[in-house]
């Protein structure tokens, strides 16, 4: 089973786990939407819209590069819009773009605050809106989010209040629309790693040992391999990369590892 032809609109997907998951995707042979903000190179952060839609088409995939702020409704309706008539459809809608300040209430600016509701919360649920009417007819639809299991653990909100409830708010997303969208035969799950990925978000985790990191490919796989699923069979489960891949058969996850055989660091929201 594979991706070969279907459409995926992947936001974020300029670096990271979104190019990650873009490129897995690319090597099936399928269409993607590269939609980001990220239009010029930046000397801080890698990578383009433009840059992700040639690596795509070198990795065996058809791009479309859309420059777009998802929390912006004309711009995303602009870019399901324009996906859709170049591709003749979308199948699949991945919601990565993510936002983050790991920083207590005091320090956390309400310009911070609301660029992660709007970015996390808002720009999942817009997105996701948007592309309602044309995943009810496609062939196989997902939605896929890169959100935590929701845990009500107060040791992770405590340090950084306002970004935990952002992120949940993706998790809620996933936890309605899989209710709401089941008669339609749309896959609404939610993805997250078992360890730190590395990524440029990293730098926003102090003391963080990029080789205690795994590498984004491992998400992308695990990603791939949910997608590539019946739709109807697996809907509203919350995730965890490493479990995908071993109930995949895929038990070697050292080539994940920035650094085989480092001791790796947990990702935030995970109490084992």
């Amino acid at each position: 089973m594979n991706l070969h032809g279907k459409t995926l609109l992947i936001t974020g997907a300029s670096r990271g786990i979104g190019l990650a998951i873009a490129l897995r995707a690319a090597r099936d042979g399928a269409n993607i939407a590269i939609v980001a903000k990220s239009d010029v190179a930046n000397p801080k952060l890698p990578g383009t819209i433009h840059s992700a839609a040639r690596a795509v088409e070198d990795a065996g995939g058809k791009a479309l590069a859309i420059a777009c702020d998802i929390r912006e409704e004309d711009q995303v309706i602009h870019a399901v819009a324009a996906t859709a008539a170049h591709f003749g459809g979308i199948d699949i809608l991945v919601n990565n773009a993510s936002a983050i300040w790991l920083r207590g209430t005091a320090d956390t600016p309400m310009k911070r605050f609301d660029l992660m509701f709007g970015v996390n919360v808002r720009g999942t649920f817009l997105c996701s809106q948007q592309c309602l009417p044309f995943l009810k007819r496609a062939g196989n639809p997902h939605i896929l989010t890169l959100a935590p299991p929701p845990n009500l653990n107060p040791a992770w909100f405590a340090p950084h209040t306002a970004y935990t409830i952002a992120k949940y708010g993706m998790s809620l997303c996933v936890l309605g629309m899989a209710r709401e969208f089941a008669a339609d035969g749309i896959a609404v799950n939610a993805l997250w790693p078992r360890t730190v990925i590395a990524t440029a978000a990293i730098h926003m985790l102090p003391g963080v040992d990029p080789a205690r990191c795994r590498k984004p490919e491992i998400v992308a796989d695990a990603a791939h391999a949910v997608l590539v699923r019946p739709s109807r069979e697996c809907s509203g489960q919350f995730l965890i990369d490493d479990n995908v891949l071993r109930a995949a058969d895929i038990t070697d996850l050292d080539r994940y590892a920035m650094q085989p055989g480092a001791d790796l660091l947990p990702d935030l929201f995970l109490d084992v």
